[in-house]
């Protein structure tokens, strides 16, 4: 186990992994171990400094601008010298077929605020509106995220990187045909089918408060994709799927995992839970690489959130799969308490780098966001009474592993010959932005230059407590008529 921060008497309390260490050994079989125990681990970290300019609106909940914040917090932490940086190059309209349908694609990508009056007879039809606003620059956002999220799982299987992280992604409700809660592009698919492309199986595992549906229903009746997701359902809380008896049909029967919670699970019962299931889990479906959502919004006193998760306990189920040591690509995800999102992030950045970080946050340019007290972990739990009794919990953990228990082992993957492009970029006509090695230093270079004081902030996007200010959305133009393509496109 990698060393704890320190913490200090004016600390509140916190969750410490050290109760489970008797309970949860790591996971050491020849089939799952990926690396030496002395080997270093490989860090591959992707962020387009664009992405955080984006606007939704100016009352939405959805705020790119915590990417921003994520990133300085990472640069004046010093975890930038402890990883690979690359800028991703933005998704092709073909990468983004690879799942989501042609029509609405080319939705997408003409739609804009200026012309929306000519596109409003397809809203219903795309499910865009108050949740999934047309803003300035929308497809270009999706570009930016989705193809973080591809870059990164290409890392992985050129074996480029032991783990890559991309908080840009993770937006997770995005349906071949449809958008759904803020997501547009459902990058997680994307860069699943990349990963399934040389492993054969792939595990995801979704810490969202919400239920991962898109991902759920894109492999829904595949064995070659397991699901796992954590999340707070009662049949009407947003997307109002995640029930137990959602477990996948057809070839991926037994496939789809659900764990539904109640308000206001603390960290021992959440993390005790989470350990459990996904030991059991990765035992028995023994995968190749997994993808892991770390959405913030389960976390304690999020303006959208109804549980009482620290940040450490969030942590530690990202240091929990990540010492199964296989090929792991972390991505963001839900979170819309920005000032926590940065930090919760921010410390899981430095989990996944093997680096201790203060709790008295460094001084940086976004230090108002912060205050009062200018913690990487505030104090976040008990606003909420824990609904989750013994009992309730215990009938999960024995409903899951009955249902793993169906999956008789590992299923058998007959693998081809690994195409062609899978070390490159598809070829849509479009040159290479620049190779790996142009992207590390640059990025490293442009990182350097912003932790050193550097500062990027929109007008109005700065807001105090639950009031949203998101001032003017990014100026831009865009016109065009829709063009709709009639082509199946299968998963």
């Amino acid at each position: 186990m990698p060393p704890r921060r320190t913490q200090s008497d004016n600390d509140p309390p916190t969750f410490t992994s050290d109760q489970y260490s008797a309970k949860h050994t790591k996971l050491n079989s020849p089939s799952t171990v990926r690396l030496a125990a002395h080997s270093k681990t490989r860090v591959a970290y992707f962020h387009d400094e664009e992405v955080g300019n984006f606007h939704y609106g100016e009352r939405h909940p959805m705020k790119p601008h915590r990417l921003t914040l994520t990133n300085h917090l990472v640069l004046t932490y010093d975890l930038h010298q402890k990883m690979e940086i690359f800028q991703p190059r933005k998704a092709t309209e073909q990468e983004i077929l690879d799942f989501h349908a042609a029509d609405y694609v080319d939705f997408l990508k003409r739609v804009t605020p200026d012309n929306v009056s000519n596109f409003s007879k397809f809203f219903q039809r795309f499910n865009v509106g108050d949740d999934c606003p047309i803003f300035d620059g929308m497809y270009e956002f999706c570009q930016i995220y989705a193809g973080g999220t591809i870059d990164a799982a290409r890392k992985l299987v050129s074996n480029g990187a032991d783990i890559c992280v991309n908080w840009s992604g993770g937006l997770h409700h995005a349906k071949r045909c449809e958008a759904s809660g803020f997501c547009y592009v459902n990058d997680i698919v994307l860069g699943i089918l990349n990963l399934l492309r040389y492993y054969p199986r792939v595990l995801y595992v979704d810490i969202d408060i919400h239920h991962g549906d898109g991902v759920q229903e894109a492999f829904y009746t595949t064995d070659r994709v397991m699901t796992v997701s954590f999340h707070k359902y009662n049949g009407d809380f947003f997307p109002g799927t995640g029930n137990m008896d959602e477990i996948g049909s057809a070839l991926g029967k037994y496939y789809s995992v659900n764990v539904p919670l109640r308000d206001g699970i603390d960290d021992v019962s959440y993390v005790d839970l989470f350990q459990s299931i996904m030991k059991a889990t990765i035992d028995t479906f023994c995968p190749s690489a997994i993808v892991l959502q770390c959405g913030a919004d389960s976390l304690g006193c999020d303006r959208l959130g109804c549980f009482n998760l620290s940040i450490e306990a969030h942590g530690e189920c990202v240091r929990f799969i990540k010492e199964f040591k296989l090929p792991l690509l972390v991505v963001g995800g839900g979170g819309y308490t920005i000032r926590n999102v940065a930090r919760c992030w921010t410390y899981e950045t430095s989990i996944v780098v093997d680096s201790d970080i203060p709790n008295d946050l460094p001084k940086n340019q976004y230090m108002e966001y912060f205050a009062p007290d200018y913690l990487l972990h505030p104090h976040l739990s008990g606003r909420l009474e824990n609904q989750n009794d013994k009992a309730y919990l215990k009938k999960i953990r024995e409903r899951v592993l009955e249902q793993l228990r169906y999956l008789q082992g590992a299923p058998s993957v007959q693998m081809q010959e690994i195409p062609p492009d899978i070390l490159g970029f598809l070829e849509d006509g479009e040159e290479e932005q620049r190779n790996a090695a142009e992207d590390s230093e640059r990025g490293k270079e442009t990182r350097g230059r912003e932790a050193e004081g550097g500062r990027v902030e929109k007008e109005g996007e700065w807001f105090d407590g639950d009031d949203d200010n998101e001032g003017e959305a990014r100026d831009g133009e865009r016109e065009g008529e829709m063009e709709f393509m009639d082509i199946e496109v299968q998963i």
